[in-house]
Order: structure tokens, then C-alpha cells, then sequence
């Protein structure tokens, strides 16, 4: 008799460590929905809290030529935050362009682009060192690691990566806003 892992990892994620759930997290349904930031002001900023909503999970610096993207970002909050649209902030100084603490970035984000989303503390996004989520994110899609800052994912409302966009891709585009749409429709 077959065992399918998937089902026996599910079954089983209320009896598994944290860290072996992170490792098995591309074998679970919803996979981006089991893992929490640090958050920027304190506390966790757990994904599970947004499951089955659609995340644009994106990492930020505040000294980068994309920086402005943050007005963007607000501004798809603003948009589709009621329709289940859930914006992540990941700063990370991964490109040397986040050089502040978190108190610094918090005051710059608020006080230059107004934002109001959520904000991770400061996270390494590339490598052996990333956070679980941006390793799973790299086993997942690795021709779609963050190269740069401002590297966009997006997370359907099934917890699975449905949409990967490069800095330069701002984040009102419209391959990005079209992919949102489709993902709110998804019920």
C-alpha cells in the first residue's frame, strides 16, 4: 500500500517541529502559508494568519533606485487590500541598500510613501543563510530567486507561488495587476 506524504506531513503538522515542517513545506498544501517573519515592530508576522488570501510577498531596501516601488505597493494595499490582496514588506540588506535598523526603516517607509502594509524585520532573502521562506521560494521557482531588491512573489490563494516578477518590473504593471485579479477571482 502506497503512503502519500503529502496527506501523512498534513496529518501530521500539529505533531512536527517547526523546522521540519520548513523543510517539508513544498510537500504540504499551502506551503508559503506555513512560515512567520520576525516582524519589523516586534512579534511574529505569521503567513498562516493570511491563509487563503493572495500574498505579494516582496523584498525591500530603502536606498535602491527601485525604492520608490514602496508608493506602488501602498497603492495595491490600498486597491485590493479588501478584495484578499495581503502586501509583505521583506526588507533585507542582501544588496547593500538596507543599511538602517528597523526603527529607521519603519519611520522612512511611513514618512516617505505612507505604508500601511505589512512590514518583516530585516531578512536575508538570497542564499544558505535565507529565511525558510526564501529557501522553499528558491526550491520552488530557482530561475526565480531575487537578484536584486524589489523582487516580486506572488502566493495564490492555495499557499503556492503563482507569479514571479525582477525589480524592474514595478508592481502596478500590468502583468502583475492582471495575475492579482485572477488570483482574487479564484475562490
Amino acid at each position: 500500500m502506497a503512503i502519500d506524504r503529502r496527506k501523512l506531513l498534513a496529518g501530521l503538522g500539529g505533531f512536527m517541529p517547526a523546522t521540519a515542517l520548513a523543510q517539508n513545506a513544498t510537500m504540504l498544501p499551502g506551503a508559503a502559508f506555513r512560515f512567520a517573519f520576525d516582524g519589523i515592530e516586534g512579534g511574529k508576522l505569521n503567513l498562516a494568519d493570511h491563509a487563503g488570501k493572495v500574498l505579494l510577498v516582496v523584498n525591500t531596501a530603502s536606498s535602491c533606485g527601485f525604492t520608490p516601488q514602496y508608493a506602488d505597493l501602498q497603492a495595491l494595499h490600498e486597491r485590493f487590500g479588501s478584495r484578499g490582496l495581503v502586501v509583505i514588506g521583506i526588507p533585507s540588506d542582501d544588496f547593500a541598500q538596507e543599511r538602517g535598523s528597523n526603527k529607521e526603516i519603519v519611520e522612512f517607509c511611513q514618512g516617505t510613501f505612507g505604508v500601511t502594509f505589512p512590514l518583516a524585520a530585516k531578512q536575508v532573502v538570497r542564499g544558505a543563510n535565507a529565511h525558510p521562506f526564501y529557501r522553499w521560494a528558491a526550491s520552488e521557482r530557482p530561475a526565480d530567486i531575487p537578484t536584486w531588491n524589489f523582487h516580486k512573489f506572488l502566493i495564490g490563494r492555495s499557499g503556492r507561488i503563482v507569479g514571479a516578477f525582477p525589480a524592474r518590473v514595478r508592481p502596478t504593471d500590468t502583468r502583475i495587476i492582471s495575475l492579482i485579479e485572477a488570483q482574487l477571482s479564484v475562490s
